[in-house]
């Protein structure tokens, strides 16, 4: 996660307007799930990775960015590889076919997702959302939820470096007692370091509601017209191959 803020931050497409991104991204997403896996979602893939390219990634970055969930998909994938039945567990007959299906679709899908995600940091994403009617509360509720992982992941990081600094991952054995101390430990240490970050606040005057500044973004309509009009073409031509 903090690779991917860091990438939204970096990324050639940051200053572009947000209402252009989520249209690209938003409608390869509608794509990924209406369009046949074969070749709607491939071209989707294609698509997003293209992209993502453009924007600043390098492929080697795209991919590993890509890993993670495509084990987790992998996983779900496999289940329809087997089939349970009167004879027993064996091979389902179109598993193979189905599994790769649902590869390719789930696939398409995040990475239509991760492109908007690598391209447009979270507080504009918010700012967006509220400009659409999200109400303050929930505004707040999500980038505070968001700063907290932050929290988690930079506490987790530092109580890790302090176990290995003594020791702690000397051997099978003490490695697991200080996984175990660490996740005891973990989540007061960093409620502590929340509630000193909402002290901090509450004496700058913090009265319910973070504001940030954001670049002023012209939305011009012609690319708005260039990007629909290319999603509707991949849409014919996943349907007509």
């Amino acid at each position: 996660m903090i690779e991917a803020d860091r990438l939204a931050h970096a990324s050639r497409w940051r200053r572009l307007p947000l209402a252009e991104k989520a249209l690209l991204c938003l409608g390869l997403l509608i794509l990924a799930m209406a369009l046949p896996p074969w070749p709607g979602a491939v071209l989707v893939l294609l698509v997003a990775s293209a992209g993502a390219v453009i924007s600043g990634l390098t492929l080697p970055t795209w991919l590993r960015l890509l890993a993670p969930p495509c084990f987790f998909i992998l996983t779900g994938a496999a289940t329809l590889l087997v089939q349970v039945s009167a004879d027993g567990i064996g091979l389902a007959a179109d598993g193979g076919i189905q599994a790769g299906l649902l590869l390719s679709r789930a696939l398409a899908a995040v990475a239509a997702l991760l492109l908007l995600t690598v391209t447009t940091p979270m507080a504009e994403l918010v700012q967006g959302l509220r400009r659409l009617g999200l109400p303050v509360e929930l505004a707040e509720v999500t980038m505070t939820t968001y700063r907290f992982i932050f929290i988690l992941q930079d506490t987790a990081s530092a109580m890790h470096a302090s176990q290995m600094a003594r020791l702690g991952g000397d051997g099978w054995r003490r490695r697991i007692r200080s996984a175990g101390l660490l996740a005891a430990a973990l989540l007061p240490r960093a409620l502590d370091q929340a509630r000193r970050l909402e002290m901090g606040l509450l004496a700058r005057g913090f009265d319910g509601s973070l504001r940030t500044l954001m670049p002023a973004q012209r939305v011009r309509p012609w690319r708005l017209a260039v990007i629909a009009g290319g999603l509707a073409l991949m849409a014919g031509l996943s349907l007509w191959i």
